[in-house]
């Protein structure tokens, strides 16, 4: 049975609906996420898992127990719910010990001096206890606010964007550490952001969301390589659509050569078998094309992105065609410059061309 589960559910305000037939489910001591641009609704079904939002229809089940419906409708304190606020919203006349120890006034003095010492030695502040939040860092006063939510151990962690304040080395560095704080403890949890980045880093699960649907729940590995739809596939990673022809139902012919699937590929509505001479388009990652001095396949180079340990590439093929390519940094190449490229694909990803499938429609 799932430790979360949402069934069909919908919300608008007024006229507007912000979240349309939406269905996942979660297992117990699993990370899921929410991901996807700003306005898609993400947060407004965070806000119905932790009963701040009546759902319109459909219903959320926490443990097997049915707690929001449109005629039913648990509290939000009886829900075993912890947050954590894009702005962490800790109490700054409290100490760090004392903010940790705010949900756990029901319990003895010395239970809860046990659960706060616990938790700060979890998230690493052993001896910061004393402090106050305005004394702390943005990645301790995030730790901190972790802690908290995770002090009465409830069924279920929400957190809503908790690394948007903060700088991206620091954002990358401690979405690892609040992984495996939150995998230490065991605890369910459901991440909202809209960074692939922090996502990856953090979830088990992600739920890419776009105009209040889930357009593919999956693992961060399928998500990239198995993308459901076009959205899905420009949202993810980087890439670009090519154009290309379909020779038979394993092979599809671009400007760069033949590409060889391991399974039939597909395309158009329900994902349905391209039939061969079919018009598809390609999606072509920056892994896919390779940087090879001996490959008689000329590419201009466009533009180039310094990353430290590689270079993106942005390259002209003979059409006008543009790709992009993922080069270690050694390989440092002027703009201007042509540069020999060839195809490595593991996993080919097409799709109905654009113009039939506007001629479809």
């Amino acid at each position: 049975m799932s430790h979360l589960q949402l069934i069909d559910i919908d919300l608008a305000f007024g006229q507007q609906r912000i979240v349309q037939k939406l269905s996942f489910s979660l297992e117990k001591g699993r990370i899921g996420c929410l991901l996807g641009p700003s306005g898609c609704g993400k947060t407004t079904v965070l806000r119905c898992i932790a009963g701040f939002e009546r759902v319109a229809a459909g219903e959320i089940l926490l443990d097997g127990r049915v707690v929001s419906t449109p005629s039913e409708h648990l509290a939000p304190e009886l829900r075993r719910i912890g947050m954590v606020f894009q702005d962490y919203a800790l109490f700054p006349h409290l100490s760090v010990a004392d903010n940790i120890a705010f949900g756990l006034r029901k319990e003895s003095t010395d239970a809860r001096k046990a659960r706060v010492a616990e938790l700060l030695k979890l998230v690493g502040l052993s001896d910061q206890g004393y402090k106050y939040p305005h004394e702390m860092s943005g990645g301790q006063q995030q730790r901190v606010a972790l802690a908290r939510a995770l002090a009465p151990r409830p069924s279920l962690l929400l957190l809503d964007e908790p690394f948007s304040n903060l700088d991206v080395e620091l954002r990358e560095r401690l979405s690892h550490e609040v992984r495996d704080i939150i995998k230490a403890t065991g605890t369910t949890a459901i991440l909202v952001t809209h960074d692939q980045h922090e996502a990856f880093a953090v979830a088990d699960e992600i739920g890419i969301m776009h105009e209040g649907r889930i357009q593919q729940w999956d693992t961060p590995y399928n998500l990239y390589h198995e993308p459901a739809n076009r959205f899905v596939a420009d949202f993810i990673g980087q890439g670009v659509f090519i154009e290309g022809r379909m020779l038979d139902e394993r092979r599809v012919q671009i400007e760069l050569g033949v590409l060889d699937s391991h399974t039939p590929l597909s395309c158009g509505e329900n994902r349905r078998a391209c039939e061969p001479d079919h018009a598809v388009d390609v999606l072509l990652r920056p892994d896919d094309v390779v940087h090879d001095d001996t490959s008689p396949l000329k590419a201009e180079v466009l533009h180039k992105a310094f990353r430290g340990a590689d270079i993106l590439y942005t390259l002209q093929l003979a059409s006008g065609a543009r790709v992009l390519s993922l080069v270690p940094s050694h390989h440092n190449h002027a703009v201007g410059e042509r540069i020999g490229i060839r195809l490595d694909a593991d996993h080919v990803i097409t799709f109905q061309d654009e113009s039939a499938a506007r001629a479809a429609a």
